[in-house]
């Protein structure tokens, strides 16, 4: 038994990366129209959530998103949620209709055909260079005042130690939440790490629940307050993390 399910994995796990790569091939032409101009960015945005659930469906997954809160149209928000899988991202953007740009590792660059369009219209960060850090300052401003938000897993990473609920948060999200004085919206994925962790045989088709938690205002805030709005979207997204462990699912 044990056999058949190594197999099961290893098949199920390459067929995540070929589902990676058709809907870009099929899309490629537009996908490459899409960032020629910074105008084009909604349309490339449109272009990725059709890519995001292409992958969750084939991969046998399916999701449930529970609002507490509704998103303003005229308005940019940081996002934020718990990081724990590859899928998070595909997760995040059905999730959210409203577009908005990642922050990310520059790791993830490195992907055939996928790093080619996530280096171009993502913000790369190398979190051991300083200098690098500072420029995200910089291009999150020019996102923000094109009307966009931008989303950050404020863990850093994902844990090594999959028996850790929730990581520790960085300031950089809270930072510039403040600076720009951007709503904060935490957001919950209750599953992600179950059905498809970084753990090579591991997993299972299923559903997939998000709870977006109620909005953290940053109006009128300052650097003083950081550590308080930080801890405050740990302590929501924690406890609904736990809500979520209490009602197993199979």
């Amino acid at each position: 038994m044990r056999g058949i399910k190594i197999i099961f994995w290893a098949v199920w796990r390459v067929w995540f990366y070929v589902l990676m790569t058709i809907p870009i091939l099929v899309m490629f032409p537009f996908l490459v129209l899409s960032i020629l101009t910074d105008s084009g960015y909604p349309y490339f945005f449109k272009m990725a959530r059709i890519w995001s659930k292409v992958i969750l469906f084939g991969m046998g997954f399916y999701y449930k998103t529970e609002k507490d809160q509704e998103l303003e149209s005229h308005k940019s928000y940081m996002f934020v949620a718990n990081h724990t899988s590859m899928v998070d991202i595909m997760l995040m953007l059905v999730s959210v209709k409203k577009p908005f740009v990642f922050v990310g590792k520059k790791e993830l660059s490195k992907i055939p055909l996928f790093g080619f369009f996530y280096k171009r219209t993502c913000i790369l960060v190398d979190r051991t260079n300083s200098r690098s850090k500072h420029g995200v300052f910089e291009r999150a401003q020019k996102r923000i005042n094109q009307g966009l938000s931008i989303c950050i897993f404020p863990e850093g990473g994902v844990p090594n130690d999959e028996s850790i609920v929730l990581d520790h948060f960085k300031d950089g999200a809270f930072r510039l939440a403040i600076d720009y004085q951007l709503p904060i919206v935490p957001i919950a994925f209750g599953d992600n790490k179950k059905r498809y962790s970084y753990t090579i045989f591991s997993g299972s088709p299923g559903l997939l629940r998000v709870k977006i938690l109620p909005f953290i205002e940053t109006k009128g805030k300052t650097m003083a307050d950081k550590n308080s709005i930080k801890d405050q979207a740990w302590k929501e997204i924690h406890e609904q993390l736990l809500e979520f462990q209490k009602k197993t699912i199979k």
